[in-house]
């Protein structure tokens, strides 16, 4: 198929059947990393839980203040991270799906984009988990008053870094999301490098919004965003020029 063909089209029926089974492959390879992980999940949790538990006082220690917390907490624990831990093939099924319904030129764009998007994913993670999370703790852990413990719940804490965790995941694809709408032609990278003072003040908005109400873990992630802009503003002139 040369760059002018169009796709070819199946009919309605096979893309259903196509999907069920890409969606099957998708849950039995979770099923699969959750099987795995699950017998771990003690551990798991005790590694995810150490930004915190660096800076807990001596006598301090985590809680679990419901019943089922003990149980379904590290549960919960191991079914999201075998979710992450499966995005690259979660991914490439989505990807499988759609590549017939793609011109070659257009293949060679989006394939990069959905392995720099994985990337992208994983890198704001581990910026959450290296750099935001430990100075975020320390903060906490020294601003309680004076005569109450900071004991925290297990399972409020795994709320709270799996929201952490996905802002920071999704707000790196900025790039992506640049990228794709100046392929696209909805935006043009010159007028949007213009508009650069609004940018910077809505990241800091959603920063707000997406973080803990802290000024450390809101500018720890506005500033990344707005940076990740100006890359997205980057790559998409250069998308611009070839489309």
């Amino acid at each position: 198929m040369t760059d002018t063909q169009a796709p070819t089209h199946q009919p309605l029926m096979a893309h259903l059947l196509e999907l069920r089974n890409r969606l099957l492959k998708i849950f039995i390879a979770v099923l699969v990393v959750f099987a795995f992980l699950f017998p771990f999940s003690e551990p798991l949790y005790l590694y995810i839980s150490e930004p915190l538990r660096a800076f807990l006082p001596s006598a301090s220690t985590m809680i679990a203040t419901d019943i089922t917390s003990p149980f379904l907490t590290p549960f919960k624990l191991a079914l999201v991270s075998a979710m992450f831990i499966s995005m690259p093939y979660i991914l490439f099924q989505l990807w499988a799906f759609v590549a017939p319904a793609l011109y070659k030129q257009e293949k060679k764009i989006v394939l990069p984009l959905f392995f720099t998007s994985v990337i992208l994913f994983y890198t704001g993670m581990a910026f959450a988990y290296y750099l935001v999370f430990p100075l975020v703790f320390m903060f906490f852990t020294s601003v309680a008053p004076e005569g109450i413990s900071v004991m925290p719940d297990i399972r409020a804490y795994l709320d709270f870094v799996l929201k952490l965790f996905m802002a920071f995941g999704l707000s790196f694809q900025i790039p992506i999301a640049v990228v794709i709408l100046s392929w696209v032609g909805t935006v043009n990278p010159n007028k949007l490098a213009k508009k650069r003072p609004y940018v910077f003040v809505l990241c800091f908005v959603v920063g707000m919004l997406l973080t803990p109400p802290d000024v450390i873990s809101q500018a720890l992630l506005a500033i990344p965003m707005w940076l990740l802009f100006e890359v997205g503003i980057l790559f998409g002139r250069a998308v611009s020029n070839k489309s």
